[in-house]
């Protein structure tokens, strides 16, 4: 039973990986900015002739890196598997720009709809891989690692980390195009919403659960009783 129960969280966490990669192409097709952590993948893929999915898994194995320098020997044995994370989470990204190719709004309420939906996506898969509670996606790791070191509030490192990117991504941008690309309005939103959303989503699969268990305890004590 126990093997069948590591094996499914695995796969919670592999369907994680795939709602974040079409929450992230989702949020890019939108037009109004890309989210934190994909903003400076999706500038590099219109410099250089690789996708955003395969920048996103070159990214991953840099913050993999950067995690074993930050812990060295107190790295967890375990969280090795993150270099598998890359692969996957490079490909749903792309699978998702595929799927969504053809999504391409010009109105912008119907934009900030995109956009919405795109959030929505990602926070199911954040709270999936929190759920799974398997392995640690890379660029939430390298935070959790910075943040242990320098023992500082998780939040607060995120904030810097993923405003980090998106400042690299915009000096990239004007370097390369003379404009900014990829980081808009859009991108703040995200940063705002996909840990409100994913709050929420814990809370409603909290209440179902708790709804289904109290029904279950209801039967049982009326089995007893008859």
């Amino acid at each position: 039973m126990c093997k069948y129960k590591i094996i499914l969280r695995y796969f919670i966490f592999i369907l994680g990986l795939f709602f974040m990669g079409l929450g992230i192409s989702l949020t890019s097709k939108s037009g109004l900015g890309t989210t934190p952590i994909n903003s400076l993948p999706y500038v590099l893929s219109m410099i250089f002739p690789l996708t955003v999915g395969q920048f996103t898994f070159l990214l991953s194995i840099v913050f993999f890196l950067v995690e074993i320098i930050v812990l060295r020997k107190d790295f967890p044995k375990e969280q090795y598997l993150q270099l598998f994370v890359g692969p996957f989470f490079g490909f749903f990204v792309d699978l998702g720009m595929n799927i969504f190719a053809s999504v391409n709004p010009n109105i912008y309420l119907i934009k900030m709809l995109v956009l919405l939906l795109g959030c929505s996506l990602l926070a199911l898969g954040v709270y999936l891989q929190v759920v799974a509670n398997v392995i640690i996606n890379p660029g939430e790791g390298v935070v959790k690692a910075i943040s242990n070191k320098l023992a500082k509030k998780f939040g607060n490192v995120k904030i810097i980390f993923d405003s980090t990117l998106c400042i690299i991504a915009i000096i990239i941008s004007l370097f390369t195009f003379g404009n900014i690309k990829g980081v808009r309005e859009g991108t703040v939103i995200c940063a705002i919403l996909v840990g409100n959303i994913t709050k929420i989503y814990s809370a409603v699969f909290q209440y179902f659960k708790s709804r289904n268990t109290i029904c279950i305890n209801q039967d049982s004590e009326s089995n007893q009783s008859v």
